[in-house]
């Protein structure tokens, strides 16, 4: 009998630090990016109809921390298409760490444009698609909400979740 709930406590207790070991853990912060390379072409088919691809720099002005790493710089690439005022876009956006590792976070959304053609705002989700170094196999996901503060520059908002590699 006392083996057995020898044996209980010690099944009880990996378990218990096999689900801390496998916890979700939060992280959110700001990064402020700035368009870089744009290819925007009409499609023809009708006004306001556009297909592109975009890539922006971004630096971290409230950092995001992934176990302890926080987030430095990025590079976020896309293609995008718009109908008039309206635009749907899906890419990667690939962060440096402060270590120098890399975390990617494959990311779709939606914006709108203002009036004078300037995206004013958008918003959308994200995984966490892996990494390099300590964030290599790590999962998650998250939301983004972006808002222009001139004509090639956004900041955009993320909170999400992830999960290092068992």
């Amino acid at each position: 009998m006392r083996k057995l709930l020898y044996l209980f406590a010690l099944t009880a207790a990996a378990c218990v630090w096999s689900a801390g070991a496998n916890a979700q853990a939060k992280f959110s912060g700001t990064c402020a990016c700035k368009a870089d390379k744009q290819q925007v072409l009409a499609v023809g088919d009708r006004d306001g109809h556009a297909l592109g691809s975009e890539q922006y720099k971004c630096d971290w002005t409230k950092p995001a921390d992934f176990g302890g790493d926080k987030t430095k710089d990025g590079v976020a690439t896309h293609t995008v298409e718009a109908q008039g005022p309206k635009s749907r876009f899906r890419g990667v956006h690939v962060v440096t760490t402060q270590s120098g590792d890399k975390v990617y976070l494959p990311y779709q959304g939606a914006g709108e444009t203002s009036k004078d053609g300037k995206e004013s705002h958008s918003k959308g989700t994200f995984t966490v698609a892996g990494g390099t170094g300590k964030l290599k196999g790590a999962t998650g996901k998250g939301t983004f909400a972006c808002t222009s503060t001139t004509a090639d520059t956004s900041n955009c908002d993320v909170e999400g979740e992830y999960q290092a590699a068992k």
